[in-house]
């Protein structure tokens, strides 16, 4: 193994944690209740939705790589393949309140004007344990993406009943003065 193999295994490793920091970031952005909710619930019962996750999520990846692999049909493999992926992204979507959750507990004199930068900062964390030979690889980096499916389940299927304490929604601004009119000109 030469020095441009090694460069391209690191390069490869950051690609991916950036990417993760990216669909955090995007899921916090896109949908900032939903991200927030996510992280009450996996602050509220971290097992539960673990288990959760895991009798979810792996049944829906086995039958979409067993649909994709067996039945000769492209059609249907695309569809299997497609179940695999949506999966994915639905796990990545809930892992962003795992990053959100680990971020509120790093916290910074700039949280009141830049929420997001909690989302941020907890990605970075997180995808960071990700890098650990063997315990982050396959043990941390599955557990986010269970507790994240399970998260993402939970709170698909069980709506806001109570208002959500904190959330990552910009604060109103204050003291917006109206909009100036336009003065039409006549030619």
């Amino acid at each position: 193994m030469n020095l441009a193999d090694v460069f391209a295994i690191t390069l490869i490793i950051i690609g991916f944690l950036i990417v993760y920091v990216a669909y955090w970031l995007m899921s916090a952005g896109l949908f900032p209740r939903f991200a927030t909710r996510t992280s009450e619930q996996i602050a509220r019962s971290p097992v539960k939705t673990t288990l959760i996750g895991a009798i979810t999520l792996v049944p829906l990846l086995f039958i979409g790589f067993g649909i994709g692999n067996k039945i000769p049909n492209p059609a249907v493999k695309l569809v299997g393949f497609g179940l695999v992926l949506v999966s994915l992204l639905a796990a990545l979507f809930g892992s962003a309140g795992l990053a959100l959750r680990i971020g509120q507990g790093l916290k910074s004199s700039r949280d009141d004007e830049e929420p997001w930068r909690r989302v941020l900062r907890g990605g970075i964390v997180l995808a960071l344990t990700f890098v650990m030979p063997f315990l982050g690889t396959f043990v941390l980096m599955p557990f986010a993406f269970l507790v994240g499916f399970g998260a993402f389940v939970i709170c698909l299927v069980r709506k806001a009943s109570a208002p959500v304490a904190e959330t990552l929604a910009a604060p109103a601004p204050a003291n917006v003065p109206p909009p100036m009119p336009i003065a039409s000109v006549a030619p």
